[in-house]
């Protein structure tokens, strides 16, 4: 074994520890005015409206119901914050892209995250959840425009990876990474998860674990 493989072992098992302890939801916002205290480091997960993300989120802390999920797109209207351990805090951002809902709260929301993403000096990375199965869409890459105007660091994570066929999965995280290439506040490396079987969940834990290590968390 190398002395990098040491280190991603490592990261893992660092991961695994952080997410092995306490998780509890502790703040929502739907304004400016209701934002929690900034402290320890956040990590934000962005979205289309049912791209995985609550069930993301309750695959990385081990627990089904920390983030409620839903069949109806667009259904959550708010930044939901929980805590992990004493040093991290999950931020689960609204869904973008839903049409059925109203346009002024579509409008309020899209306020309400940029004035987020702006000023929030406690947030380390925005993941940004891609479903494996579709790729980018135009929604998506407007999206990522704005994430690289306001140079907030972000990761792409495909979800739904299980959807996937083997000989897919290689063409498909390549052609991602190339459309991040010439962005400057992409992170290069894409990880592949699902909720449904729990891979790649280790990998994201061990991202999210390096992160408080470079934060000095």
């Amino acid at each position: 074994m190398t002395e990098n493989d040491d280190d991603a072992a490592g990261l893992v098992e660092a991961g695994r520890l952080l997410f092995a302890g306490a998780a509890d939801f502790y703040a929502a916002a739907q304004t400016l005015d209701r934002l929690p205290p900034m402290e320890g480091v956040e990590i934000a997960f962005a979205g289309r409206s049912n791209v995985g993300k609550s069930s993301l989120i309750n695959a990385l802390t081990g627990r089904n119901t920390l983030a409620r999920t839903s069949h109806t797109p667009g259904r959550t209207q708010q930044l939901n914050f929980f805590r992990i351990g004493e040093r991290l805090s999950l931020v689960d951002m609204p869904g973008y892209g839903y049409a059925a809902v109203e346009k002024a709260k579509v409008e309020a929301w899209t306020r309400l995250i940029h004035a987020y993403l702006k000023g929030r000096s406690s947030l380390a990375r925005v993941f940004m959840l891609i479903d494996a199965r579709h790729g980018f869409k135009s929604i998506d890459t407007d999206v990522l425009d704005g994430l690289d105007k306001a140079a907030v660091s972000y990761q792409v994570v495909l979800t739904k990876g299980d959807s996937l066929k083997k000989g897919e999965v290689a063409s498909r995280i390549a052609g991602i990474e190339a459309g991040l290439a010439k962005r400057p506040a992409a992170f290069p490396q894409v990880i592949l998860t699902s909720s449904r079987d729990d891979s790649g969940v280790p990998e994201l834990r061990a991202a999210i674990a390096k992160l408080l290590v470079e934060r000095g968390a």
